[in-house]
């Protein structure tokens, strides 16, 4: 079973909080005991006095033991630690299920369950481990996405309210008050936002983040009518068709490490997942630090490290229409699988009464409505098209799912037992949709010739042996084998360029 990580050595946090190390950001939280405030390392206030130091391993953890979050760093604004989430420990799982929403639909007990324990040794787990109950984890997360949103919005306190999860004013207002000793409402003093535009919001990382990368990745895969990718930015319309909403993102302005989300979204209690799916994403999370100590040194990966770094796995908003495309793009090239994306969305996917924002009028086809189309009608061989049929139809069967608690493996297992789907195929979908970073979709030929400095490409079984190196983060090398790869493709006459990554 993965060790989960631990709380970095005290003379690194030290180090760190001195320096205001941004790398540090949401590795751990730094707490002042003369104040009762905790912090990011990166915050702008003088130093306290080392003895009134505190350090935890999260935010969870540091209101647990009474501190409440610094209204100068602001905390809500730190990258996320996804090495907690990583592995196959049940605390890891759980975290993973929290994350998801678990909690906000399901009580203590069936978290306990999914995760194959019980309620009790779960929370004795989460306390030993992460330093907070489940609930407090649930509870502290919430709290600081409505502390973001009362600091950056004009959203009515009630909506607020509704999109970190309360269902209740009075509990939010109550919860709020004892974890940030203040009321909602007067926090809401002066709000940065008119009543009525478009959510703005900051998503942080930590440095360095290759975002033109990612979204060139993005751009050669965008969707007609679904998304818009341009050098600067990532937009896209998403459902239900009767209520929809549009997003944007981009880099903040100004150069701040954090990118800048534009949002309009109708149901107030669909915010925290909308964040949350665009931090997995676009890979908000990861620690570059860490993969980078495990490339740093490879004959082939390190090079690349040092000529692309902040490279980031990109995800995909949908794991439905990630799984399509996948299915789409075996054998082929990524621009002939887009066109027959696109024409599936033409096709069968919802219509908009009016578009959101311009060019953004489609929603992607749900599972239901591929399992029973007849895919043939747009190209694709009988083979191809029973494949994604037969994958929507168990999607909607319960035998395969994207559920967050599941293992690569299991998850690999499951979709490989589908007929027409491979190894190559359920490692890309997991990769894309779960972001699990040590998703390895080894019989990649672009892989396969990019690993090795021989003319022949290695052996899939080669390639695996060859990668046992770079785990945990085998996907991290899959995005740099592709960026090597298209940049080293001879420009077509009179055209630019197109790269992968």
């Amino acid at each position: 079973m993965t060790e989960l990580p631990a709380l970095p050595d005290p003379h690194i946090c030290e180090q760190a909080r001195l320096s205001r190390d941004a790398r540090f950001d949401g590795l751990f939280f730094t707490a002042v005991s003369s104040t009762g405030i905790y912090c990011r390392p990166v915050c702008p206030a003088p130093s306290p006095k080392r003895e009134n130091i505190r350090y935890y391993a999260n935010a969870a953890a540091a209101e647990a033991a009474g501190f409440r979050p610094c209204l100068r760093c602001r905390p809500e604004l730190a990258p996320g630690n996804e090495q907690w989430q990583r592995g196959d420990h049940v605390v890891a799982r759980a975290l993973k299920l929290i994350e998801a929403g678990a909690l906000a639909e399901q009580s203590l007990d069936e978290l306990a369950t999914r995760v194959g324990i019980g309620a009790r040794q779960l929370r004795r787990l989460f306390v030993e481990r992460i330093g907070a109950p489940p609930i407090s984890v649930h509870t502290t997360r919430r709290l600081l996405f409505a502390k973001q949103l009362l600091t950056e919005t004009a959203l009515p306190v009630t909506e607020v309210a509704l999109a970190s999860g309360f269902r209740s004013l009075r509990r939010f207002n109550a919860a709020f008050a004892q974890a940030n000793r203040i009321a909602p409402r007067e926090l809401r003093r002066h709000p940065r936002a008119a009543a009525g535009a478009a959510l703005v919001l900051r998503l942080g990382y930590r440095p360095p983040y290759a975002f033109e990368a990612l979204l060139a990745f993005l751009r050669t895969r965008a969707l007609p009518g679904v998304e818009s990718v341009d050098e600067h930015s990532y937009a896209r319309v998403f459902g239900p068709a009767d209520a929809p909403g549009w997003l944007r993102l981009s880099a903040w302005p100004g150069g701040e490490q954090a990118l800048q989300l534009q949002l309009h979204c109708p149901q107030p209690a669909r915010l925290l997942g909308v964040v949350t799916t665009l931090r997995r994403m676009f890979d908000l999370d990861a620690n570059p630090q860490a993969i980078a100590d495990t490339f740093r040194h490879d004959a082939i990966l390190g090079p690349l490290l040092a000529r692309r770094p902040g490279l980031r796995l990109p995800g995909g908003w949908d794991g439905f229409e990630i799984a399509v495309r996948a299915i789409l793009g075996q054998q082929i090239s990524v621009a002939a699988a887009r066109t027959l994306a696109t024409r599936i969305v033409q096709r069968w996917g919802e219509a908009l009464p009016s578009a959101p924002m311009p060019g953004l009028e489609r929603l992607f086809p749900t599972p239901a409505a591929l399992a029973r189309a007849d895919l043939r009608e747009i190209g694709l061989t009988t083979t191809r098209a029973t494949t994604i049929s037969g994958m929507a139809q168990a999607l909607l069967d319960g035998r395969v799912t994207f559920r967050a608690e599941q293992s690569l493996d299991a998850f690999v297992a499951s979709w490989i037992a589908l007929p027409g789907i491979g190894e190559w195929t359920a490692h890309y979908i997991a990769m894309r949709t779960l972001g699990d970073p040590d998703a390895f979709p080894a019989a990649d030929l672009i892989l396969r010739r990019e690993a090795t400095t021989d003319a022949v490409p290695l052996s899939t079984k080669a390639l695996t042996a060859r990668a046992q190196a770079w785990r945990p983060w085998r996907a991290y090398a899959v995005i740099h084998l592709w960026r090597a790869a298209s940049d080293a493709l001879p420009l077509p006459r009179g055209r630019k360029q197109e790269k992968i990554a």
